[in-house]
């Protein structure tokens, strides 16, 4: 799992044409997710991978580490991805949020300890995460059909296409150290899958279809990320999925 900047673009970069080229011809009854066979096949490898990796390295994770400790690594690893963030609301030339992601990504660093103290939040500096993803939406371009990654889990074509650019600009990344910055990697993805133990099981033992659920939030949380929360009340994503 410690993701190096080269390899990660590189995998998606081959594995993202191969399988569009792959479930070309598999069809869907869904419009906004053709290629269903294969995304529930890719579904179902992370979820085996999820439960006999992520999972039980989660688990451990809070039960070896306090909560303050790991609420101090959240913040830290947080602040690190605010900085993309800002650069991405940049892109999108949104003075106001850049602006105060920048007063956030400071006041942290400063007072905050380089980030393991949110302070920011505590002045009601709201934190904004965007990704180039978001940016790519911002200027136009469609989603695309709905796309589930190895490993990296739920995502569209034009996010799967942003994504290589999302983790060159990862701040982590930027670490000349090759040990630390695997280290922070390995982190950031037990931190976040940590966070969502809870989540993940209900999700599991309460939706008819886990797969669906997961697909049909995803896509939600993505239109509200892109219209800031605020998505057009005539939003038709069908129309919007066309390649």
């Amino acid at each position: 799992m410690m993701v190096r900047i080269k390899k990660g673009a590189m995998t998606l970069a081959v594995v993202v044409p191969m399988l569009l080229q792959g479930c070309a011809t598999v069809k869907s009854a869904d419009v906004r997710d053709p290629w269903e066979s294969m995304n529930r096949s890719v579904y179902n490898f992370n979820d085996t991978l999820d439960a006999a990796v992520l999972k039980p390295a989660a688990k451990a994770y809070v039960a070896v580490l306090p909560r303050p400790v790991r609420t101090g690594i959240h913040n830290f690893l947080g602040n690190l991805g605010d900085v993309w963030s800002m650069a991405n609301s940049a892109f999108q030339l949104k003075g106001q949020a850049t602006a105060e992601t920048f007063m956030r990504i400071s006041v942290n660093t400063i007072f905050g300890l380089g980030g393991v103290l949110d302070v920011a939040t505590e002045m009601r500096l709201e934190k904004r995460k965007e990704d180039f993803g978001q940016t790519l939406g911002y200027w136009g371009v469609k989603p695309g059909p709905y796309l589930m990654l190895p490993l990296l889990g739920p995502s569209t074509l034009r996010d799967a296409l942003g994504t290589p650019l999302d983790i060159k600009g990862n701040a982590v990344q930027q670490f000349n150290d090759v040990a630390t910055r695997n280290v922070l990697t390995a982190t950031g993805v037990i931190d976040t899958r940590a966070s969502l133990i809870k989540t993940v099981d209900v999700v599991k033992e309460a939706a008819l279809d886990p797969y669906s659920f997961v697909r049909d939030a995803y896509l939600q949380k993505r239109e509200n990320d892109i219209y800031d929360g605020n998505p057009p009340s005539n939003f038709d994503y069908s129309e919007s999925e066309t390649p």
